[in-house]
């Protein structure tokens, strides 16, 4: 039979039918309801408080029921089956697995005797733990299951995220461990079994109505207050630096100077600051979208050719020093993306952003996040080399490749020129865009390889353009169908970046 129960919880759900305490739904017939339908949804076994109420679901359902009793001690801070009389309870109820929490912390009666305790009742037995030196103890000791229900809530702040490599460590402790404490999304929960979990087991977001209720509430509170919130939005090029006002999505002012030549010395910083005088107190954050990389908060360059920039530039403190409200950066084509995501050609869809410009750049938005990457490097279509000797992709697709092989070609080297030979019929011309493009076609189809987004959105100025969109076009048509992303032109135009990166400032964490 124990070998059976394990392997009938084996890669399923777990349903705690935990109502909050004393809450409209904490009565035996809702709970029951609750297991009920957790049962016709699919769950394994469920995860059940109170003696009474355990009985009351064993009698109305057949899933295994793992389960505990808490209570609150004076002089003892665990909770979940602290006595002997609770685990003889449980099972007189019909639990079939009996919880209890097994940390290191002080308990009124030993975890060694309440281990003993269920075994000697025949019942399976579950160890609630916050960290893998307690759940190598409890192993030591001869527990059957391992959780990690008490991870976060032993001690300090509560984490929001669950707590995956605790539950990894777990699982090379060998057999049969739960993920508990929460895995309150489908997405966490499909981490957990990534992580090795062999069951997850879900609570709040299934069975405490308030607190999803809560959860859903807090999103929609910030996402209609950011409305009315004006963001101070920079936009940091190679030549240029624009700063506006951004509120909802609409560019209320706007000012803007060249950018100056020596890059992060404080007549720079304060340049930036001399430019938003007289905005004070329009705005209470800031967010900057910036040429190059943003890692934690420091500024380095991606091209330097592009914007020479110190090495570990500590631009987000440095505008939070002058302009005294919390700041954010991003590297501009993030914040494009984040842009087009939340307003333009890609609103609420898996996409891909890549702007086509002087240089090429990328970001992207999988399921509703924008991807910065470990160092903030994500996104970033135009430095990658098909091989170490190969140069990269925006040194053979930008605008300025353009210009450079028409140069080499003894042609003027001006972008706007090949165009216009382009467009007069010139071969030489034509071939310098085929190739640009050919190229380009390569990239976004590596690009669907690595991310598979349900579409591209094509920006910049040479991007946009009719002519060189219709040359791209028929590149991509050369391709696998199935390599092929779905192309569409961006919305949002050269205010992407500081549209995005308001937004970016204001959505919720």
């Amino acid at each position: 039979m124990t070998v059976s129960l394990l392997e009938r919880l084996e890669g399923g759900l777990i349903v705690s039918c935990q109502p909050v305490d004393d809450g409209p739904l904490d009565t035996v017939e809702a709970i029951v309801a609750f297991a009920l339908a957790a049962r016709d949804g699919g769950a394994r076994a469920l995860r059940i408080e109170g003696a009474v109420n355990v009985a009351a679901v064993a009698k109305a359902c057949d899933l295994p029921i793992v389960g505990i009793v808490k209570r609150d001690l004076d002089g003892f801070p665990v909770r979940i089956t602290p006595y002997l009389d609770d685990v003889n309870d449980l099972a007189d109820a019909g639990a079939h697995i009996i919880a209890v929490d097994a940390t290191d912390r002080p308990h009124p009666v030993s975890v060694p005797a309440l281990l003993a305790a269920i075994h000697a009742r025949g019942r399976l037995a579950m160890a609630d733990l916050a960290d893998i030196s307690e759940a190598t103890h409890a192993k030591a000791l001869g527990f059957d299951i391992i959780g990690t229900t008490m991870s976060g809530y032993t001690g300090g702040p509560i984490p929001r995220e669950p707590d995956l490599e605790f539950l990894a460590a777990c699982r090379t402790l060998g057999g049969t461990v739960v993920a508990e404490g929460r895995y309150n999304t489908p997405a966490a929960a499909a981490a957990a079994m990534r992580a090795g979990a062999s069951a997850v087991c879900v609570g709040s977001a299934i069975t405490r109505t308030e607190h999803v209720t809560g959860w859903f509430r807090s999103a929609v509170d910030g996402a209609a207050a950011s409305r009315d919130e004006t963001v101070l939005a920079l936009d940091i090029g190679g030549t240029k630096t624009l700063a506006a006002l951004v509120r909802d999505g609409i560019v209320l002012d706007r000012r803007t100077l060249p950018t100056p030549g020596a890059v992060a010395t404080p007549e720079w910083f304060d340049s930036i600051a001399g430019l938003v005088a007289g905005w004070e107190g329009r705005y209470r954050r800031v967010g900057a979208a910036v040429t190059g990389v943003i890692d934690d908060g420091h500024w380095f360059a991606l091209n330097p050719t592009t914007l020479s920039i110190p090495e570990r530039t500590p631009l987000v403190a440095e505008l939070e020093r002058r302009l005294a409200v919390p700041t954010v950066a991003l590297n501009d084509a993030q914040a494009a993306a984040w842009g087009e995501f939340s307003r333009g050609a890609g609103i609420g869809r898996d996409m891909a952003f890549v702007t086509v410009s002087s240089g090429i750049g990328g970001g992207a938005v999988l399921n509703g996040r924008l991807i910065t990457g470990a160092r903030g490097l994500a996104g970033s279509l135009g430095q990658i080399q098909g091989s170490p000797a190969a140069p990269r992709l925006e040194s053979r697709a930008s605008g300025f490749a353009i210009a450079a092989a028409a140069g080499a070609a003894g042609h003027p080297a001006d972008t706007r020129a090949v165009f216009a030979a382009a467009d007069a019929g010139e071969s030489w011309a034509t071939g310098i865009l085929h190739a640009a493009a050919a190229d380009l076609a390569i990239g976004l189809c590596d690009l669907q390889r690595m991310l598979d987004p349900a579409l591209v959105v094509l920006g910049g100025g040479i991007g946009l353009l009719p002519a060189f969109r219709a040359v791209l076009d028929q590149e991509l048509a050369g391709l696998p169908s199935r390599l092929r992303p779905a192309v569409v032109p961006a919305q949002l135009g050269a205010d992407a970046g500081i549209i995005g990166v308001a937004d970016f400032v204001c959505a919720p964490a």
